[in-house]
């Protein structure tokens, strides 16, 4: 892929990524901390926020090894499939570091 490509490539990502975390959040977070279903999880199951989050974040890994699996096959997923599971997958690694990132901070009160 060229550079050029790689670009385009990397904006619609992001766009992408911003549109899904924006369109989720009335879903999955509260209007004053989108963190709120990783916490109330943690709670739920006697581990800290992290831990949750990884935990629903097994979910989304597994189905993207299971794919890269088949394509070792030559079944290809669909560009709307695997846009799904990279997008998912790079919003849990921010989600995680906004987790990490307010516990340091916290921390340091």
């Amino acid at each position: 892929m060229n550079t050029k490509d790689f670009n385009k490539l990397l904006e619609l990502r992001i766009a992408d990524m911003r549109s899904s975390m924006a369109s989720k959040s009335s879903e999955y977070a509260s209007s004053v901390d989108k963190l709120h279903n990783f916490k109330r999880a943690g709670r739920v199951l006697s581990c800290n926020p992290q831990r949750a989050l990884v935990g629903m974040w097994v979910k989304h890994l597994v189905s993207v090894l299971d794919i890269v699996d088949k394509t070792e096959l030559g079944v290809l997923p669909s560009e709307e499939l695997w846009n799904e599971k990279i997008r998912d997958s790079i919003n849990y690694l921010v989600l995680l570091e906004a987790i990490i990132k307010e516990q340091i901070k916290n921390a340091k009160k």
